[in-house]
């Protein structure tokens, strides 16, 4: 992937790439508003499920609070402040589980499904200005994760 350059509009596309976090490609993201059917359960959002499987599989209690989360938002901060009850095997697994819940979002969902065949030749740029892990931060260079883990799936429908 070629160098990224962050841009103060967090939502751009250019000829060789998507960049999102607002509105045109939101739907990436996973606190947009696509409920998720998995692991017999229905999340609001994919950041539920993402949240509530993290404390599922660090056998915590949380995981209950994060069912009953009004937002995507409230669920993040809940994982933040119980940050201690994550296992430290967590780490090894997390973007094998998002894969699966990007998987069931892309597969439950038309519009996001059509959404992802738009970006077909382009790189799709989780353009978060706080997140190095999921997305590129604010300088750029950030793993973009989750926006690996978008054209790793879209590959398999071209």
């Amino acid at each position: 992937m070629p160098e990224i350059v962050r841009v103060t509009d967090p939502n751009y596309v250019t000829d060789k790439a998507v960049h999102f976090y607002t509105p045109r490609y939101y739907a990436f993201d996973s606190f947009s508003a696509f409920a998720v059917e998995l692991w017999d359960k229905v999340f609001p959002t994919a950041e539920h499920a993402y949240q509530w499987k993290k404390f599922d599989f660090s056998k915590s209690p949380t995981s209950e609070l994060i069912l009953s989360a009004r937002s995507a938002r409230d669920t993040k901060i809940i994982g933040e402040e119980h940050v201690n009850e994550v296992s430290t095997e967590w780490n090894v697994t997390k973007l094998s589980f998002m894969e699966v819940i990007l998987r069931a979002k892309l597969t439950q969902h038309d519009k996001v499904r059509s959404l992802l065949l738009e970006t077909v030749g382009k790189d799709i740029i989780e353009n978060s200005p706080t997140d190095s892990f999921w997305g590129i931060g604010e300088d750029g260079k950030g793993e973009n994760h989750l926006g690996k883990l978008w054209m790793k799936l879209r590959s398999e429908l071209e």
